[in-house]
């Protein structure tokens, strides 16, 4: 596939500390890539070298074949980029914010103007051109941050964190909006806390630890790849099977408390036999049983050794 984004070594100090360190990934063109890391990861740093805020201290990355390094300013023509607070201007109509980016991206204004109404409809906001930035919502201030970064057409988006403490509508709305885009042949690159998020949109997810790279590929290959993390979802009706015998249970590896019993095993279908026969012995009755892969928020927790961030959108 044709690469939009290639990262080489890229590293990133501030003073003693390394933020992000010798990291190396490609992005496809017109791909939904994913960027996952705990707080301090590094993901922020990255993102904002590859979107100019700040320069590397080694290594480089090309966009659309643009160094960032030697020719910023072509590198990051090729972008929009939505930040995950919404940095609109709030004195400025919902229009006038619209048609300004248009214009600092030297859009014609006929296109601008057809394009912005466009945007504006998509994301609910064709009422309220006329409205000022700052009356709106958080929610409708993110959805016009976004039809501010599309109206130049970009090739490239940097969404960070765009569903962030927004209510069930605008989040599902300005998703089905990136899916809706990137079928049209937009490559995005997201950063997201949202798992499920990342799970539902993403077709490849990298993550990020202590400034490096510890895992790329799909959802679904990150899943199979951690065997360990399969387990066995059981809950009983009546009574329960002592807990020491169920974490003895040939193949489990480690047993939790979660909406029942969770127990870990590469084995599950063997270890889902063992408590059949358990609850027989002891004479409980099962309410529930199933064999379950890992969530990609199980795969994360497994690399980095720390819980995601607690999810502040649904």
């Amino acid at each position: 596939m044709t690469s939009c984004i290639e990262v080489r070594g890229l590293t990133r100090r501030f003073g003693e500390l390394t933020a992000v360190d010798r990291v190396e990934f490609e992005v496809n063109k017109g791909e939904v890539f994913g960027f996952l890391g705990p707080n301090g990861a590094g993901k922020t740093t990255t993102v904002r070298m590859l979107t100019g805020v700040i320069d590397p201290t080694g290594g480089t990355a090309t966009i659309q074949g643009h160094d960032i390094r030697r020719d910023p300013l072509n590198a990051r023509a090729h972008l929009g980029i939505v930040p995950e607070e919404a940095n609109v201007y709030l004195d400025l109509s919902v229009w006038r914010n619209v048609m300004l980016m248009a214009e600092l991206h030297g859009v014609p204004r006929a296109r601008r103007e057809e394009e912005g109404e466009r945007l504006l409809k998509n994301l609910g906001l064709g009422d309220r051109k006329g409205q000022k930035a700052r009356a709106l919502s958080k929610g409708l201030r993110q959805r016009l941050m976004l039809c501010s970064a599309l109206v130049s057409g970009p090739e490239i988006l940097f969404l960070d964190e765009p569903t962030s403490g927004l209510d069930v509508h605008s989040a599902r709305l300005i998703r089905n909006i990136v899916r809706d885009m990137n079928r049209e042949g937009l490559t995005v690159f997201l950063t997201t806390h949202n798992m499920a998020e990342a799970e539902e949109v993403c077709d490849r997810v990298a993550i990020i630890n202590k400034g490096r790279i510890v895992a790329i590929d799909t959802p679904d290959q990150l899943r199979d790849a951690m065997k360990s993390s399969q387990y066995v979802q059981v809950s009983f009706t009546d009574g329960l099977p002592p807990e020491d015998e169920l974490a003895a249970l040939a193949g489990v590896k480690r047993l939790s408390r979660a909406g029942g019993f969770r127990l870990y095993s590469e084995q599950p279908g063997r270890v889902a036999t063992e408590v059949v026969r358990l609850a027989e012995r002891r004479g409980v009755d099962i309410a529930e049983i199933a064999t379950c892969k890992p969530s990609l928020e199980d795969v994360f927790l497994e690399l980095t050794g720390q819980p995601i961030e607690e999810d502040r959108n649904e």
